[in-house]
Protein backbone atom coordinates (compact mmCIF):
# COMPACT_ATOMS: atom_id res chain seq x y z
CA UNK A 1 0.00 0.00 0.00
CA UNK A 2 0.97 3.66 -1.05
CA UNK A 3 2.17 6.05 2.01
CA UNK A 4 1.86 9.69 1.65
CA UNK A 5 3.41 12.43 3.61
CA UNK A 6 0.52 14.85 4.96
CA UNK A 7 2.92 17.64 4.48
CA UNK A 8 4.08 17.27 1.08
CA UNK A 9 0.53 17.73 -0.51
CA UNK A 10 -1.25 20.07 -1.96
CA UNK A 11 -4.30 21.52 -0.16
CA UNK A 12 -6.65 20.00 -2.51
CA UNK A 13 -4.94 16.48 -2.32
CA UNK A 14 -5.32 16.89 1.60
CA UNK A 15 -9.14 17.33 0.69
CA UNK A 16 -9.38 14.33 -1.25
CA UNK A 17 -7.59 11.89 0.97
CA UNK A 18 -10.40 13.07 3.51
CA UNK A 19 -12.77 12.01 1.31
CA UNK A 20 -15.02 8.89 1.88
CA UNK A 21 -16.34 6.66 -0.89
CA UNK A 22 -19.10 8.01 -2.94
CA UNK A 23 -22.04 6.40 -1.74
CA UNK A 24 -23.66 6.17 -5.43
CA UNK A 25 -27.33 5.47 -6.24
CA UNK A 26 -26.55 3.19 -9.03
CA UNK A 27 -28.67 1.08 -11.07
CA UNK A 28 -31.63 3.31 -9.99
CA UNK A 29 -31.70 2.57 -6.25
CA UNK A 30 -33.90 5.50 -4.57
CA UNK A 31 -36.26 4.49 -7.60
CA UNK A 32 -35.93 1.06 -6.92
CA UNK A 33 -36.44 1.50 -2.83
CA UNK A 34 -39.59 3.87 -3.48
CA UNK A 35 -40.97 1.27 -5.48
CA UNK A 36 -40.86 -1.21 -3.10
CA UNK A 37 -42.51 0.72 -0.27
CA UNK A 38 -45.19 2.01 -2.65
CA UNK A 39 -45.55 -2.02 -3.39
CA UNK A 40 -46.05 -2.95 0.43
CA UNK A 41 -48.15 0.34 1.47
CA UNK A 42 -50.91 -0.79 -0.87
CA UNK A 43 -51.01 -4.52 -1.55
CA UNK A 44 -49.63 -5.46 2.35
CA UNK A 45 -48.96 -8.93 3.12
CA UNK A 46 -48.86 -10.27 -0.48
CA UNK A 47 -46.41 -7.99 -1.37
CA UNK A 48 -44.12 -9.02 1.85
CA UNK A 49 -44.45 -12.63 0.63
CA UNK A 50 -43.76 -11.81 -3.12
CA UNK A 51 -40.74 -10.01 -2.01
CA UNK A 52 -39.79 -12.48 0.38
CA UNK A 53 -39.61 -14.92 -1.71
CA UNK A 54 -38.08 -12.49 -4.58
CA UNK A 55 -35.27 -11.53 -2.22
CA UNK A 56 -34.33 -13.96 0.67
CA UNK A 57 -35.78 -17.16 -1.60
CA UNK A 58 -38.01 -18.63 0.55
CA UNK A 59 -42.22 -18.66 0.60
CA UNK A 60 -43.45 -17.58 3.96
CA UNK A 61 -47.28 -18.72 5.64
CA UNK A 62 -46.36 -16.29 8.34
CA UNK A 63 -43.94 -13.59 9.28
CA UNK A 64 -43.72 -13.64 12.90
CA UNK A 65 -42.17 -16.45 14.60
CA UNK A 66 -43.56 -18.58 17.08
CA UNK A 67 -43.25 -18.55 20.99
CA UNK A 68 -41.78 -22.25 20.12
CA UNK A 69 -39.21 -21.82 17.68
CA UNK A 70 -37.91 -18.33 19.98
CA UNK A 71 -37.86 -21.49 22.97
CA UNK A 72 -35.63 -24.02 21.42
CA UNK A 73 -33.77 -21.49 19.48
CA UNK A 74 -31.03 -21.52 22.79
CA UNK A 75 -30.77 -25.58 22.05
CA UNK A 76 -29.76 -24.72 18.17
CA UNK A 77 -26.60 -22.73 18.96
CA UNK A 78 -23.51 -23.85 21.02
CA UNK A 79 -23.12 -23.21 25.03
CA UNK A 80 -20.49 -21.09 24.18
CA UNK A 81 -22.28 -18.56 22.22
CA UNK A 82 -25.46 -18.60 24.84
CA UNK A 83 -22.82 -17.69 27.33
CA UNK A 84 -21.08 -14.80 25.08
CA UNK A 85 -24.21 -13.52 24.05
CA UNK A 86 -25.39 -12.47 28.05
CA UNK A 87 -22.80 -11.68 29.58
CA UNK A 88 -22.52 -9.04 26.61
CA UNK A 89 -25.97 -8.32 27.22
CA UNK A 90 -24.84 -7.99 31.13
CA UNK A 91 -22.16 -4.95 29.94
CA UNK A 92 -24.50 -3.23 27.28
CA UNK A 93 -26.68 -2.70 30.24
CA UNK A 94 -24.95 -1.36 32.84
CA UNK A 95 -23.02 0.92 30.52
CA UNK A 96 -26.43 1.99 29.15
CA UNK A 97 -27.82 2.05 33.12
CA UNK A 98 -25.74 4.15 33.96
CA UNK A 99 -25.80 6.59 31.36
CA UNK A 100 -29.78 7.48 31.00
CA UNK A 101 -31.45 10.64 31.32
CA UNK A 102 -33.08 11.79 34.61
CA UNK A 103 -35.89 13.88 35.14
CA UNK A 104 -35.22 17.46 37.17
CA UNK A 105 -37.69 20.10 38.54
CA UNK A 106 -36.83 23.29 39.76
CA UNK A 107 -38.02 27.12 40.73
CA UNK A 108 -36.39 29.59 37.78
CA UNK A 109 -38.42 32.43 39.69
CA UNK A 110 -40.28 32.48 43.25
CA UNK A 111 -43.80 30.76 42.26
CA UNK A 112 -42.41 29.34 38.58
CA UNK A 113 -41.78 25.76 38.47
CA UNK A 114 -40.16 24.21 35.63
CA UNK A 115 -39.44 20.86 35.03
CA UNK A 116 -38.00 17.99 32.61
CA UNK A 117 -39.77 14.79 32.49
CA UNK A 118 -38.61 11.32 30.32
CA UNK A 119 -41.28 9.30 28.40
CA UNK A 120 -40.67 6.66 26.77
CA UNK A 121 -41.44 6.20 22.12
CA UNK A 122 -44.33 4.01 22.46
CA UNK A 123 -43.54 1.51 19.63
CA UNK A 124 -39.82 1.17 18.85
CA UNK A 125 -38.77 -1.00 15.02
CA UNK A 126 -35.57 -2.80 15.47
CA UNK A 127 -33.93 -3.47 12.49
CA UNK A 128 -31.15 -6.46 12.78
CA UNK A 129 -29.48 -7.34 9.12
CA UNK A 130 -28.39 -11.17 8.11
CA UNK A 131 -26.48 -10.32 5.18
CA UNK A 132 -23.20 -12.34 4.40
CA UNK A 133 -23.47 -13.55 8.23
CA UNK A 134 -25.88 -13.04 11.08
CA UNK A 135 -25.34 -10.08 13.57
CA UNK A 136 -26.76 -11.12 16.87
CA UNK A 137 -24.56 -8.60 18.60
CA UNK A 138 -27.10 -5.59 16.45
CA UNK A 139 -30.15 -6.91 18.44
CA UNK A 140 -28.11 -6.55 21.85
CA UNK A 141 -27.08 -3.23 20.94
CA UNK A 142 -30.83 -2.20 19.92
CA UNK A 143 -32.73 -4.32 22.30
CA UNK A 144 -31.22 -3.54 25.64
CA UNK A 145 -32.00 0.66 25.29
CA UNK A 146 -35.43 -0.08 24.17
CA UNK A 147 -35.73 -2.30 26.90
CA UNK A 148 -34.28 0.28 29.53
CA UNK A 149 -35.98 3.12 27.91
CA UNK A 150 -39.56 1.06 28.88
CA UNK A 151 -40.71 1.11 25.13
CA UNK A 152 -43.94 -0.96 25.71
CA UNK A 153 -44.08 -2.18 22.37
CA UNK A 154 -40.40 -3.11 20.76
CA UNK A 155 -40.94 -4.88 17.37
CA UNK A 156 -37.76 -6.83 15.61
CA UNK A 157 -37.34 -7.82 11.65
CA UNK A 158 -34.26 -9.73 10.84
CA UNK A 159 -34.04 -11.17 7.17
CA UNK A 160 -35.23 -15.42 7.28
CA UNK A 161 -32.98 -18.05 6.15
CA UNK A 162 -33.43 -20.21 3.21
CA UNK A 163 -36.03 -22.60 5.22
CA UNK A 164 -37.87 -19.78 6.01
CA UNK A 165 -36.51 -19.60 9.79
CA UNK A 166 -35.33 -17.01 11.69
CA UNK A 167 -31.35 -17.34 12.98
CA UNK A 168 -31.12 -19.11 16.36
CA UNK A 169 -28.56 -16.62 17.49
CA UNK A 170 -30.34 -13.35 16.62
CA UNK A 171 -33.43 -14.87 18.50
CA UNK A 172 -31.40 -16.11 21.66
CA UNK A 173 -30.13 -12.28 21.82
CA UNK A 174 -33.55 -11.09 20.78
CA UNK A 175 -34.97 -13.03 23.90
CA UNK A 176 -32.47 -11.83 26.36
CA UNK A 177 -33.90 -8.52 25.43
CA UNK A 178 -36.88 -9.52 26.28
CA UNK A 179 -38.15 -9.23 22.85
CA UNK A 180 -40.90 -11.71 21.55
CA UNK A 181 -42.20 -9.55 18.79
CA UNK A 182 -39.85 -11.10 15.86
CA UNK A 183 -40.64 -11.05 12.27
CA UNK A 184 -38.83 -12.50 9.25
CA UNK A 185 -38.72 -9.92 6.94
CA UNK A 186 -35.35 -7.75 5.75
CA UNK A 187 -34.42 -5.81 3.48
CA UNK A 188 -36.49 -2.60 1.77
CA UNK A 189 -39.53 -5.13 2.77
CA UNK A 190 -38.86 -5.00 6.45
CA UNK A 191 -38.35 -1.10 7.23
CA UNK A 192 -41.78 -0.58 5.14
CA UNK A 193 -43.76 -2.41 7.07
CA UNK A 194 -42.15 -1.35 10.59
CA UNK A 195 -42.58 2.24 9.35
CA UNK A 196 -46.60 1.86 8.23
CA UNK A 197 -47.81 -1.46 9.59
CA UNK A 198 -49.00 -4.25 7.34
CA UNK A 199 -48.69 -7.98 7.39
CA UNK A 200 -49.36 -8.00 10.81
CA UNK A 201 -46.53 -5.89 11.42
CA UNK A 202 -47.41 -3.07 13.76
CA UNK A 203 -46.61 0.73 12.45
CA UNK A 204 -43.34 1.56 14.28
CA UNK A 205 -42.82 5.29 15.92
CA UNK A 206 -39.04 5.15 15.22
CA UNK A 207 -36.75 2.83 13.13
CA UNK A 208 -33.24 1.71 14.33
CA UNK A 209 -30.85 -0.40 13.03
CA UNK A 210 -27.88 -0.92 10.61
CA UNK A 211 -28.29 -2.27 7.01
CA UNK A 212 -26.86 -1.77 3.37
CA UNK A 213 -27.81 0.56 0.94
CA UNK A 214 -31.44 -0.27 0.23
CA UNK A 215 -32.05 -0.66 3.74
CA UNK A 216 -30.12 3.19 4.28
CA UNK A 217 -32.18 4.44 1.71
CA UNK A 218 -35.99 2.95 2.79
CA UNK A 219 -34.91 4.26 6.28
CA UNK A 220 -34.40 7.46 4.53
CA UNK A 221 -37.37 7.69 2.62
CA UNK A 222 -39.93 6.94 5.56
CA UNK A 223 -38.22 9.18 7.56
CA UNK A 224 -39.27 11.80 4.80
CA UNK A 225 -42.73 10.88 4.50
CA UNK A 226 -45.12 12.67 7.51
CA UNK A 227 -47.10 9.38 7.89
CA UNK A 228 -43.51 7.04 7.87
CA UNK A 229 -41.54 6.62 11.13
CA UNK A 230 -38.02 8.89 12.88
CA UNK A 231 -35.46 6.80 11.99
CA UNK A 232 -32.47 6.32 14.35
CA UNK A 233 -29.35 8.58 12.89
CA UNK A 234 -27.66 9.21 9.45
CA UNK A 235 -26.11 6.14 8.16
CA UNK A 236 -23.03 5.23 5.47
CA UNK A 237 -20.43 2.98 4.60
CA UNK A 238 -18.34 1.76 8.80
CA UNK A 239 -15.12 3.48 8.81
CA UNK A 240 -12.34 3.45 11.31
CA UNK A 241 -9.23 5.40 11.70
CA UNK A 242 -6.22 5.04 13.93
CA UNK A 243 -3.72 7.42 15.20
CA UNK A 244 -0.42 5.58 15.92
CA UNK A 245 2.99 6.42 17.46
CA UNK A 246 6.00 4.89 17.26
CA UNK A 247 5.20 2.53 20.01
CA UNK A 248 2.36 0.79 18.49
CA UNK A 249 2.21 -2.79 17.64
CA UNK A 250 1.65 -2.73 13.55
CA UNK A 251 0.31 -6.18 13.65
CA UNK A 252 -2.28 -5.32 15.83
CA UNK A 253 -2.81 -1.85 13.69
CA UNK A 254 -3.45 -3.84 10.82
CA UNK A 255 -6.03 -6.20 12.30
CA UNK A 256 -7.80 -3.53 13.23
CA UNK A 257 -7.70 -1.81 10.01
CA UNK A 258 -8.95 -5.41 8.54
CA UNK A 259 -11.71 -5.62 10.79
CA UNK A 260 -13.22 -2.58 9.38
CA UNK A 261 -12.62 -3.08 5.79
CA UNK A 262 -14.21 -6.45 5.74
CA UNK A 263 -17.58 -4.50 6.58
CA UNK A 264 -18.30 -3.93 2.89
CA UNK A 265 -16.31 -2.84 -0.53
CA UNK A 266 -17.38 0.95 0.40
CA UNK A 267 -15.86 0.50 3.81
CA UNK A 268 -13.07 2.98 4.55
CA UNK A 269 -10.20 2.42 6.99
CA UNK A 270 -7.25 5.33 7.46
CA UNK A 271 -4.07 4.91 9.53
CA UNK A 272 -2.21 8.33 10.48
CA UNK A 273 1.46 7.89 12.24
CA UNK A 274 4.10 10.30 12.74
CA UNK A 275 6.76 7.45 12.28
CA UNK A 276 7.25 6.06 8.64
CA UNK A 277 8.66 2.44 10.21
CA UNK A 278 5.40 1.85 12.04
CA UNK A 279 3.71 2.99 8.46
CA UNK A 280 5.70 1.03 6.29
CA UNK A 281 5.56 -2.40 8.93
CA UNK A 282 1.49 -1.76 8.93
CA UNK A 283 1.85 -1.59 5.23
CA UNK A 284 3.51 -5.26 5.40
CA UNK A 285 1.30 -6.83 7.71
CA UNK A 286 -2.18 -5.62 6.06
CA UNK A 287 -0.44 -7.44 2.54
CA UNK A 288 0.35 -10.70 4.92
CA UNK A 289 -2.82 -10.92 6.92
CA UNK A 290 -5.51 -9.92 4.39
CA UNK A 291 -4.23 -13.23 2.45
CA UNK A 292 -5.43 -15.19 5.49
CA UNK A 293 -8.91 -13.95 5.74
CA UNK A 294 -12.12 -15.54 3.95
CA UNK A 295 -13.47 -12.39 2.86
CA UNK A 296 -10.47 -11.29 0.34
CA UNK A 297 -12.53 -10.35 -2.13
CA UNK A 298 -14.91 -7.12 0.02
CA UNK A 299 -10.89 -6.45 1.04
CA UNK A 300 -9.56 -5.67 -2.35
CA UNK A 301 -12.27 -3.17 -2.58
CA UNK A 302 -12.40 -1.66 0.57
CA UNK A 303 -8.99 -0.96 0.56
CA UNK A 304 -8.58 0.60 -2.44
CA UNK A 305 -10.13 3.13 -0.22
CA UNK A 306 -7.46 2.92 2.31
CA UNK A 307 -5.20 5.68 3.30
CA UNK A 308 -2.02 5.24 5.37
CA UNK A 309 -0.90 8.52 6.17
CA UNK A 310 2.43 9.92 7.23
CA UNK A 311 1.44 13.58 9.76
CA UNK A 312 4.16 15.73 11.32
CA UNK A 313 3.10 14.67 14.35
CA UNK A 314 0.29 13.30 16.80
CA UNK A 315 -1.12 16.64 17.57
CA UNK A 316 -1.89 17.17 13.08
CA UNK A 317 -3.07 13.59 13.46
CA UNK A 318 -5.93 14.64 16.05
CA UNK A 319 -6.73 17.74 14.37
CA UNK A 320 -7.57 15.82 10.98
CA UNK A 321 -9.48 13.07 13.39
CA UNK A 322 -11.62 16.03 14.36
CA UNK A 323 -11.91 16.96 10.66
CA UNK A 324 -12.82 13.66 9.52
CA UNK A 325 -14.75 12.92 12.50
CA UNK A 326 -14.70 9.08 12.14
CA UNK A 327 -17.22 6.26 13.02
CA UNK A 328 -14.57 4.65 15.02
CA UNK A 329 -11.00 6.20 16.47
CA UNK A 330 -8.37 3.88 18.09
CA UNK A 331 -5.86 5.94 19.85
CA UNK A 332 -2.46 3.15 19.32
CA UNK A 333 -0.81 5.64 21.55
CA UNK A 334 1.83 5.55 24.60
CA UNK A 335 -0.17 8.23 26.55
CA UNK A 336 -3.67 8.19 25.09
CA UNK A 337 -5.86 9.31 27.67
CA UNK A 338 -3.86 12.48 27.58
CA UNK A 339 -5.35 13.24 24.13
CA UNK A 340 -9.02 12.79 24.87
CA UNK A 341 -9.85 16.09 25.92
CA UNK A 342 -8.91 17.48 22.18
CA UNK A 343 -11.09 14.78 20.06
CA UNK A 344 -14.34 16.40 19.78
CA UNK A 345 -16.24 14.44 17.02
CA UNK A 346 -15.92 10.71 16.50
CA UNK A 347 -18.54 8.03 17.47
CA UNK A 348 -16.79 6.08 19.75
CA UNK A 349 -13.05 6.15 20.89
CA UNK A 350 -10.84 3.66 21.86
CA UNK A 351 -7.56 3.93 23.87
CA UNK A 352 -4.72 2.33 24.06
CA UNK A 353 -2.55 -0.87 22.02
CA UNK A 354 -5.18 -3.14 23.73
CA UNK A 355 -8.53 -1.60 22.82
CA UNK A 356 -9.44 -3.29 20.00
CA UNK A 357 -12.37 -1.86 17.80
CA UNK A 358 -14.30 -4.93 18.18
CA UNK A 359 -14.31 -5.24 21.72
CA UNK A 360 -16.87 -2.49 21.03
CA UNK A 361 -18.63 -4.18 18.13
CA UNK A 362 -19.36 -6.64 20.76
CA UNK A 363 -19.21 -6.75 24.54
CA UNK A 364 -17.28 -3.99 26.42
CA UNK A 365 -20.45 -2.31 26.78
CA UNK A 366 -20.77 0.78 24.58
CA UNK A 367 -22.84 0.65 21.34
CA UNK A 368 -21.80 -0.28 18.18
CA UNK A 369 -24.99 1.68 16.14
CA UNK A 370 -22.67 4.96 15.43
CA UNK A 371 -22.74 8.35 12.89
CA UNK A 372 -20.62 7.79 10.05
CA UNK A 373 -20.15 9.40 7.05
CA UNK A 374 -18.77 12.43 8.96
CA UNK A 375 -22.00 12.40 10.67
CA UNK A 376 -20.29 12.37 14.29
CA UNK A 377 -19.47 15.54 13.87
CA UNK A 378 -23.24 16.88 15.00
CA UNK A 379 -24.71 13.21 16.11
CA UNK A 380 -24.29 10.93 18.93
CA UNK A 381 -24.06 6.83 19.04
CA UNK A 382 -27.28 4.94 20.00
CA UNK A 383 -28.03 5.48 23.29
CA UNK A 384 -31.20 4.68 25.97
CA UNK A 385 -32.12 8.43 25.28
CA UNK A 386 -32.55 7.29 21.76
CA UNK A 387 -35.28 5.45 22.18
CA UNK A 388 -36.96 8.34 24.82
CA UNK A 389 -38.31 11.54 24.56
CA UNK A 390 -38.32 14.82 26.62
CA UNK A 391 -41.36 16.48 27.74
CA UNK A 392 -40.98 20.31 29.19
CA UNK A 393 -43.36 21.44 31.65
CA UNK A 394 -44.35 24.84 33.84
CA UNK A 395 -46.59 25.22 36.62
CA UNK A 396 -47.34 29.23 37.75
CA UNK A 397 -49.07 30.40 40.77
CA UNK A 398 -50.10 33.89 40.97
CA UNK A 399 -46.54 34.92 42.64
CA UNK A 400 -45.22 33.05 39.86
CA UNK A 401 -47.19 35.30 37.14
CA UNK A 402 -46.27 38.60 39.27
CA UNK A 403 -42.78 38.12 38.72
CA UNK A 404 -42.30 37.09 35.35
CA UNK A 405 -45.48 37.91 33.43
CA UNK A 406 -44.19 41.83 33.16
CA UNK A 407 -40.96 40.74 30.96
CA UNK A 408 -43.03 38.05 28.60
CA UNK A 409 -45.28 41.02 27.98
CA UNK A 410 -42.72 44.09 26.87
CA UNK A 411 -41.03 40.68 24.83
CA UNK A 412 -44.02 39.94 23.20
CA UNK A 413 -44.57 42.93 22.04
CA UNK A 414 -40.93 43.73 21.36
CA UNK A 415 -41.95 41.00 18.75
CA UNK A 416 -44.99 42.73 17.83
CA UNK A 417 -46.98 39.63 18.84
CA UNK A 418 -50.06 41.34 20.23
CA UNK A 419 -51.81 38.09 21.15
CA UNK A 420 -48.83 36.75 23.07
CA UNK A 421 -48.43 40.18 24.97
CA UNK A 422 -52.15 40.21 25.65
CA UNK A 423 -52.56 36.01 26.61
CA UNK A 424 -50.04 37.38 29.84
CA UNK A 425 -51.52 40.82 30.44
CA UNK A 426 -55.27 39.93 30.83
CA UNK A 427 -53.75 37.57 33.49
CA UNK A 428 -51.54 40.05 34.89
CA UNK A 429 -55.09 42.45 34.84
CA UNK A 430 -57.17 39.95 36.37
CA UNK A 431 -54.93 39.66 39.52
CA UNK A 432 -55.13 43.56 39.47
CA UNK A 433 -50.99 44.09 38.51
CA UNK A 434 -49.99 46.59 35.97
CA UNK A 435 -48.41 44.95 32.95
Amino acid sequence: MQILDWQRLEPAQQEALLQRPVMEMEGGLRASVAAIIQEVREQGADALRALTLRFDGCELAQFRVGAAAIASARTQIAAELRAAIHAARDRIERFHRAGMTATYQLETATGVRCERIVRSIQRVGLYVPAGSAPLPSTALMLGVPARLAGCPEIVLCTPPRADGSADPAVLVAAQACGIDAIYTLGGVQAIAAMAYGTGGVPACDKLFGPGNAFVTEAKKQVAADPHGAAIDMPAGPSEVMVIADAGADAEFVAADLLSQAEHGPDSQVILLSDCAELLQAVALEIERQSGLLARREILSCSLQHARLIRVADIAQAIELANRYAPEHLILALREARSWLDRIHSAGSIFLGDLASETLGDYCSGTNHVLPTYGAARAWSGLSVASFQKTITVQEVSVEGLRNIGPDAVTLARAEQLDAHAAAVSRRLARWAVPA
